[in-house]
């Protein structure tokens, strides 16, 4: 049914975009008289939130042979949780965006329809082993979203459009294992829940630009009827682009001889 091959990176460049805004989350740790002790930058990674839960689980035991390759915390990961069609931003959808562009001695036009709007839900979970590393990088998130956090992401290079996409903060989740043995390690999670706001285009179709159009004048509505007069409309200067500025040349041309005009067809003998 659709056939045409077509790929413009838009999910995969929404999910970069939400990693990058928080690779670059640090925590600072003090002695007792403030004086620092370490900054560590929380490593980020894109893995489902089951899977960092498992290998903790499987760590549980400080006190077991393989504490020494137990997963250091803090941690944070993220993952896509799913997508869903948005009705409330739907856009016209017989409406096009064009673009000129030109590759050597050939100019074309390349036309999209208008996207369609969907929301892809993501999750970040904060993984610490004590509370003030948890709330420093709680604290570092939640002050960008008033719920939403906007980044200007290139939608197509081809066409050459940017879109605001925000990011709105949905939840905000928290979970505390305090209840263990005394040699069990302490394991705080925070799961915050995010709906960024995308759009997703369809084929690009490519064309040659009208450069000039022709409308002949009729003596009368009737079949056949004689033509009086053809205007032809071209851009001045003929190589300017949309963007530029230009006039329009008209020419007018009239015919007094019908004997050169077929009647039946309406064209020229």
């Amino acid at each position: 049914m659709f056939g045409e091959h077509f790929y413009h990176k838009k999910i995969r460049n929404t999910v970069i975009a939400f990693g990058t805004i928080f690779n670059n989350v640090n925590i600072k740790r003090l002695d007792s008289s403030g004086n620092p002790l370490q900054n560590i930058k929380v490593p980020l990674s894109y893995s489902p939130k089951e899977k960092f839960l498992a290998r903790l689980d499987a760590q549980q035991d400080l006190t077991g042979d393989d504490s020494k390759v137990a997963i250091t915390l803090p941690r944070m990961s993220f993952e896509v949780n799913g997508y869903s069609y948005d009705g409330s931003r739907k856009l016209n959808k017989n409406q096009k965006i064009t673009k000129v562009t030109t590759n050597a001695d050939t100019t074309k036009m390349n036309s999209q329809y208008t996207p369609v709007p969907y929301n892809v839900d993501f999750a970040l979970s904060v993984y610490v082993a004590n509370s003030d590393d948890g709330l420093q990088i709680i604290e570092q998130i939640l002050p960008y979203f008033q719920p939403d956090y906007t980044v200007t992401m290139i939608e197509d290079r081809t066409m050459d459009t940017k879109r605001d996409i925000p990011i709105i903060l949905n939840n905000v989740e928290y979970e505390d294992s305090y209840t263990g043995t005394l040699t069990s390690s302490r394991r705080i999670i925070y799961t915050l829940t995010f709906t960024a706001k995308i759009y997703l285009f369809g084929p690009i179709s490519t064309s040659s630009i009208i450069k000039t159009v022709s409308a002949d004048l009729h003596s009368d509505t009737g079949s056949g009827a004689p033509r009086v007069e053809r205007v032809t409309v071209t851009p001045n200067p003929t190589s300017a682009d949309k963007d530029d500025d230009y006039t329009y040349t008209t020419t007018l041309d009239f015919f007094t001889d019908t004997l050169d005009y077929d009647e039946a067809t309406g064209e020229d003998k």
